[in-house]
């Protein structure tokens, strides 16, 4: 998973203009984030039809307020440039939960 650096909502909007992105937002010390950590990978295999960035709420905060992302960890999907679907609270996700959240994402 790319580590996605400090940028602001512009910025990131030209980066995924096309393909398929999944953004998650993460902190080091959130313990939902570091639950859901070790299923990542396997998460991202099943779907290398995303690309998965992983997005450091705290050194991307203006990102994360532009975004209303307001709990972690939190996914938002893209495809071609817009947002097709969103999975954003502090609740903990399973691996589960996730992956029924992916496959609930239809393009259009």
């Amino acid at each position: 998973m790319k580590d996605l650096p400090k940028t602001d909502l512009k910025s990131l909007n030209q980066q995924l203009k096309t393909g398929r992105y999944m953004l998650f937002f993460t902190a080091d010390w959130c313990p939902d984030c570091r639950f859901i950590k070790p299923a990542m990978p396997q998460i991202e295999n099943d779907y290398p039809e995303y690309q998965f960035l992983k997005v450091d709420r705290d050194e991307n905060i203006d990102l994360a307020g532009e975004m209303n992302v307001m709990g972690i960890p939190s996914f938002i999907a893209y495809s071609d440039g817009k947002e097709i679907g969103r999975f954003s609270n502090g609740d903990r996700k399973t691996q589960k939960e996730v992956e029924s959240f992916i496959d609930s994402l239809k393009i259009k």
